[in-house]
């Protein structure tokens, strides 16, 4: 079975990648024909661990092929994934659609009678229909079908979580479509993996509804980190004691900077504009955005409060994308917290394993980029780490403590134990942890930590 992929982003690539893991010849379509040339050769565009191994070894099997021809690309395929960015709109902060849009119209020319579309692009509630409405207008004897199949894949574990989901969900509009999907994820379903069959418009909305609820868990930690500060509780023990009722769960308990990358930010933003148009009340949302823009700030005035006052000061910031294991820096919290140290006088050394590059696009003024950490530390006044990157968490702490003026080490991600830093002689601010600091020493300790440090 023949399928293709419109579009080489992240989603695309993965996706692509991934059925010819579980056997499908594939097809990867983009009109980037200087990414297309580049993945002829297997250089990913992306940082995505695992993904790298698998492109090559598909070609190599001759399961995985690229084109910027779409025409050519979609002849074989009686199953085609519109995988094309939505990014949000400037205006009002809805799903912009036109790549989705324009991917409709182009294959309305050239796809064959009982093709199935597949919408693997996050979209609003209605986008399918709209999609088969497009396809339709434009080639009006064409007989087809839609499905809506909304990707759940994290950055940096995006390889696992395709073949090794939670769960798929799959809005269908027809007899035909659902079993063209059964066909593609019966691996899935004989490894009784959930796959929930629903109709188009809950499919859409289950994708969202999905990742407000995570950006809610979040948001909600770390407000609970900031009375931790507040009344000497310990955030570490309250996450732990949450995590463990199975009805919350512990995944997304973790407090930090505040959520970032190509999902939360822009589907919170999306889903709001969705129930505005409705006319429903979206006051939770609302508030889940309107907390994590505000905690980006308070974390750059948390630094500026450590430092005393940052004019004139060197600052070593460690880590530039919204989460460790991708380079995605899209919406990251370095993105604000950086711009307001340089905007209050302070020269920032950044370092980050793997995003430097896309920070280098969207990132300027008193800022020098730095090969290594020990590059970034040397003789800055103080350090602060952005990203929960592993070479961050096993950092040699007598050099860091050697290469830094002062022994000033700001935690946004919670890394190392307070008492552990105490003993090696750093002032260590960390967040909702400040109980620690002042001997309340954790009953709990996890052992993780002490490694780490």
């Amino acid at each position: 079975m023949s399928i293709a992929v419109i579009g080489t982003g992240y989603v695309g690539l993965v996706s692509g990648t991934c059925f010819t893991e579980m056997g499908f010849d594939v097809t990867c379509i983009d009109k980037d024909q200087t990414k297309i040339s580049r993945l002829k050769k297997a250089q990913i565009p992306i940082y995505e661990p695992g993904l790298k191994e698998l492109v090559k070894k598909n070609m190599r099997a001759g399961r995985l092929s690229f084109t910027d021809n779409l025409k050519t690309g979609v002849k074989d395929a009686k199953t085609i994934f519109i995988a094309v960015g939505t990014p949000t709109s400037e205006n009002d902060g809805s799903a912009d659609l036109s790549y989705v849009f324009a991917a409709a119209r182009e294959i309305a020319a050239h796809i064959e009678n009982d093709s199935v579309v597949v919408i693997k692009s996050t979209v609003p509630l209605g986008t399918s229909r709209k999609v088969k409405g497009i396809i339709a207008k434009a080639n009006p004897r064409l007989k087809f079908h839609v499905v809506s199949n909304p990707e759940f894949l994290r950055e940096g574990r995006a390889v696992k979580d395709f073949l090794q989901p939670d769960r798929v969900i799959i809005g269908v509009d027809s007899e035909k479509s659902l079993a063209a999907m059964q066909r593609i994820y019966q691996p899935m379903i004989s490894e009784n993996i959930p796959v929930i069959f629903t109709d188009l418009e809950t499919s859409e909305l289950t994708k969202y509804a999905a990742n407000a609820f995570l950006a809610a868990k979040i948001a909600f930690i770390n407000e609970m980190a900031d009375l931790c500060d507040k009344s000497g509780a310990n955030i570490d023990d309250v996450s732990h004691g949450m995590g463990l009722d199975p009805r919350i769960g512990k995944d997304y308990l973790k407090t930090g900077p505040g959520f970032g990358g190509s999902c939360f930010p822009k589907d919170t933003l999306a889903l709001r504009k969705i129930a505005f148009d409705l006319g429903a009340e979206s006051e939770i949302v609302e508030s889940v955005i309107a907390a994590n823009d505000k905690r980006k700030i308070a974390m750059a005035k948390k630094i500026i409060k450590a430092n005393g006052e940052v004019k004139g000061k060197t600052i070593a910031a460690l880590g530039l994308t919204f989460k460790a294991d991708t380079d995605d820096v899209r919406a990251s919290a370095a993105l604000t917290i950086i711009p307001e140290l340089v905007k209050n006088g302070a020269k920032v050394r950044v370092y980050d394993p793997h995003g430097m590059n896309n920070a280098r696009k969207v990132l300027s003024g008193a800022i020098e980029w730095c090969d290594d950490v020990t590059q970034a530390l040397k003789g800055a006044d103080s350090a602060v780490i952005i990203t929960e990157w592993r070479e961050f968490a096993e950092m040699d702490l007598a050099k860091v403590k050697s290469l830094l003026k002062k022994p000033l080490l700001v935690d946004l991600r919670n890394l190392f134990h307070p008492g552990d830093m105490k003993k090696a002689g750093f002032n260590y601010i960390s967040l909702g942890r400040e109980a620690v600091l002042q001997g309340a020493e954790t009953r709990n300790r996890k052992p993780e930590a002490r490694k780490k440090a």
